[in-house]
């Protein structure tokens, strides 16, 4: 079963390192009918299976959001 929470790992803007974004399980789903997550913010939305494959959603017009390097599950609480 999918966790409650994320770490999405992005690779930096420079190049030179990684960028995370935690993300908290919503109450919808995505197109593959997976969990979809989200940040505080919401502009980081992703769906994610129980087999931890990433699938990043748009949200807003004209967005291509960037694919994660990796999705770490984080402890809940």
């Amino acid at each position: 079963m999918s966790g409650r929470r994320y770490e999405l790992v992005f690779p930096s803007d420079d190049g030179t390192g990684e960028d995370v974004v935690v993300v908290d399980r919503t109450d919808t789903s995505g197109p593959g009918g997976h969990p979809v997550y989200a940040d505080a913010s919401g502009i980081v939305r992703a769906e994610i299976s129980d087999r931890g494959e990433v699938r990043m959603l748009p949200s807003g017009g004209h967005q291509v959001p960037a694919h994660p390097l990796a999705a770490r599950p984080l402890p809940d609480g």
